[in-house]
């Protein structure tokens, strides 16, 4: 489910890169969010050995599926946001 979970951000993102301005540097958040989805796509297929392809459970630390894709959209949030507050970092680093 965490695969949904992450194409639905991706998703949203990218519509709003569309209807939003560009200010906002949504290309850079649906850019992230699509890596994710196609890193988790990978995984998925790569570890498929039958039965459910998309599982609302996990057998890790994190149970729900879809708690887990919430919980992997904080950190790519947080630095998305960062992105937003240092607009010319590379002009600061030099």
């Amino acid at each position: 489910m965490w695969l949904i979970t992450t194409l639905i951000f991706a998703l949203i993102a990218t519509l709003l890169r569309y209807l939003l301005n560009k200010k906002y540097k949504l290309g850079f958040l649906s850019l992230m969010l699509w890596g994710a989805t196609v890193m988790i796509l990978t995984d998925h297929l790569l570890g498929y050995k039958g039965g459910k392809f998309l599982e609302f459970e996990t057998d890790g630390l994190i149970r729900n599926g879809t708690l887990l894709g919430v919980l992997m959209f904080i950190p790519v949030f947080i630095i998305w946001l960062i992105s937003l507050f240092t607009p010319n970092l590379k002009n600061q680093l030099k």
